[in-house]
């Protein structure tokens, strides 16, 4: 093979191109599903932010109502004396734990430790505070007398001048402590630390949405990009598909029933097709073109002879042929009454009117004496109607006798080269179907198809 033509066979490989249309759609969904993994888990972490946040403002809030529990319980042990109010706070105070449970659930990771500071700093800032308490339920129990209380209270040594107080001034001292601005100023700082904790967790939190939306974010970019890549590809594939495939295609049969060459065109593997089909109709050209006209065509009609037509049976495309065999009727009684120069004329006229009925393209041999063949070529599709036309206008014709020749009719057998398997079985056919033709009283037609 020369360098040009193979120059000119090559091309783009359809399966090449689909082979790696497969390999990118493949890595294109396995990014799609990493992507959409990534998707899941970013989810999964703003919502377990959420959680954390909702937790650690949970946290800051019990040591508040923890706080305000104790001043709760105090201020009233300490206005009526009633000692389940003094139990109520030492119970919140060293078994209920809500204050240190809030510090611990703060304890998260470093990202918290700013919270957990203020929150801490509010845990000092309460501790403190029960001091000035432990002193006012000190002064309570001393002026009650009470005899059973906290063993931590025992620690607590009153002022002279305070010891020194009668029962009333003592609750009139311990309330006071419990209400006066000092105890109220130091609850504010407890609530201030509060507020600065619950403020660095929504920070914490609004840093964490904002870094986890700007990764869903980028996530869903990355897979809106990755499906237009996809459609793209697709569309694409589509239209190289188009090209390289089926238009050329298309185009292969229009010149293939037009009787001419396929233009090498399109895909890799279809160039070569074309090829492989335009050698040999060069050399099926060729071989008719080399055929002798003489060799080839009957000297009386014209038409092509035995040989021409063995030629034209091997080379017809069976799928898209009609083979017609006609034999004229009672033409031995024409030789016998008007002599064999009238028969011959006969026959010429026969010949002449089958090429004014049928296209160039079609081929009218004979076979011997009055039995000729006619091949349809070319015929895609049902053709039954239009040849029965042909054949009545062929009749028609023959029967005039204006030119002084006798009138005489055809008989005929047609099949369709589709109904058979080779060749051969398509002569026997036609053959028998031209008999039956002849049985059924001449001057008729029988139409051998499947469809």
């Amino acid at each position: 093979m020369s360098k040009n033509t193979r120059k000119k066979r090559s091309g783009l490989s359809l399966r090449t191109l689909h082979i790696w249309l497969i390999i990118t759609m493949v890595i294109m969904s396995g990014i799609v599903v990493y992507s959409t993994f990534r998707l899941t888990n970013t989810f999964e972490r703003l919502s377990d932010a959420e959680e954390q946040h909702s937790e650690l403002e949970k946290a800051a809030h019990e040591l508040m109502d923890a706080s305000d529990y104790l001043t709760e319980s105090v201020q009233r042990f300490t206005i009526n004396g009633d000692i389940k109010f003094l139990d109520q706070y030492f119970t919140e105070a060293f078994e209920s734990n809500r204050r240190e449970d809030a510090i611990a659930k703060m304890d998260v990771d470093k990202q918290t430790q700013t919270a957990l500071d203020q929150l801490k700093e509010a845990m000092v800032n309460s501790v403190k505070l029960m001091d000035q308490e432990y002193y006012a339920m000190r002064l309570v129990i001393e002026a009650k007398g009470y005899r059973d209380y906290p063993d931590v209270l025992d620690t607590v040594k009153l002022s002279d001048e305070d010891q020194a107080l009668s029962a009333d001034e003592k609750i009139r001292r311990a309330t006071e402590l419990v209400l006066n601005d000092e105890y109220y100023n130091r609850k504010d700082l407890i609530r201030k630390d509060m507020r600065e904790s619950l403020h660095e967790v929504d920070k914490l939190m609004q840093r964490t949405k904002d870094d986890e939306l700007d990764t869903l974010h980028f996530e869903l970019t990355i897979v809106r990009i990755i499906i237009l890549i996809q459609v793209i590809s697709i569309l694409i594939m589509v239209r190289l598909t188009s090209i390289l495939g089926i238009k050329p295609v298309l185009k292969a049969v229009d010149r293939i029933k037009s009787d001419s060459p396929i233009p090498e065109e399109g895909a890799n593997e279809f160039r070569y097709l074309a090829h492989a089909y335009n050698k040999m109709y060069s050399k099926y050209k060729k071989s008719l073109e080399h055929l002798n006209y003489k060799a080839s065509h009957d000297e009386l009609t014209g038409a092509y002879n035995r040989a021409g037509y063995e030629i034209l049976l091997s080379g017809i495309d069976l799928e898209t042929t009609y083979m017609m065999l006609l034999d004229v009727d009672n033409f031995k009684s024409i030789n016998d009454t008007y002599g064999h120069e009238v028969g011959d004329q006969v026959l010429v006229k026969l010949v002449q009117v089958l090429k004014g009925v049928f296209r160039d393209d079609d081929c009218i041999c004979r076979l011997g004496g009055d039995e000729f063949v006619v091949f349809m070529v070319h015929s895609s599709g049902m053709q039954r109607r239009l040849i029965e036309a042909k054949i009545d206008q062929i009749n028609e014709e023959l029967e005039n006798n204006d030119d002084g020749l006798p009138s005489i009719s055809i008989s005929v057998g047609i099949v369709s080269g589709k109904d058979v398997s080779d060749t051969e079985s398509l002569f026997e056919k036609t053959d028998a179907a031209m008999y039956e033709s002849k049985k059924k009283g001449k001057h008729t037609y029988t139409f051998v198809s499947n469809e």
